[in-house]
């Protein structure tokens, strides 16, 4: 498993205590190079995976996912709601790459403080462990352990969209992500109980 790398700007982030972390991680029933292929070469098109994001691009002149792509993601259909991020440590050859936030428009975050490295592990058998470790400031401070248990859940729900996606090639909306939620969660209580 990767672990997130801390460059020197962003060392004063891990000393401050205000800047908090959280890890998520689940099996994805698809081969490592299926789940890279949604998270890490479909950097741009992020909306397609994402029961949250309405829409997504590439900009500043970024045509593909690579080492200084940088993307916008709209939360919302008035575009003010959004997130402008960079892919950097981008490495096919682990499967990883760390997502930066370069701009948080109405999001409460930090941008200089907020991080997350996405990592997908080959476990054989045709699974894949894909891992997501965050690390980010709230403003105001306080909000820091309220907004945990949003991201893990936003999270957590991004990883089910992820296997949707992968299983069908449907694009996952807010409209129909409750639906496949419910089916997921029942293919998953299903297999358990064999």
């Amino acid at each position: 498993m990767t672990v997130m790398a801390i460059s020197d700007s962003n060392a004063h982030a891990q000393k401050d205590k205000r800047v908090l972390k959280f890890e998520v991680s689940k099996v994805i029933p698809f081969p490592a190079e299926k789940v890279w292929a949604i998270v890490g070469e479909d950097y741009g098109a992020v909306a397609y995976s994402h029961p949250k994001i309405i829409e997504s691009e590439y900009i500043n002149g970024s045509l593909k996912a690579e080492e200084g792509a940088e993307r916008v993601c709209y939360f919302n259909e008035k575009h003010t709601q959004y997130l402008e991020e960079k892919m950097i440590d981008y490495s096919p050859e682990t499967i990883s790459f760390t997502n930066t936030v370069s701009q948080a428009g109405r999001f409460p975050v930090k941008p200089e403080y907020t991080r997350a490295v996405y990592n997908v592990d080959d476990m054989g058998n045709g699974e894949s462990m894909l891992t997501f470790t965050m690390q980010y400031r709230t403003k105001p401070a306080f909000m820091g352990g309220f907004a945990k248990g949003s991201f893990k859940k936003l999270i957590n729900d991004y990883f089910i969209a992820i296997e949707h996606h992968l299983r069908t090639g449907e694009k996952v909306t807010k409209t129909n992500f409750k639906q496949i939620k419910k089916e997921i969660k029942k293919r998953e209580r299903l297999s358990t109980s064999r």
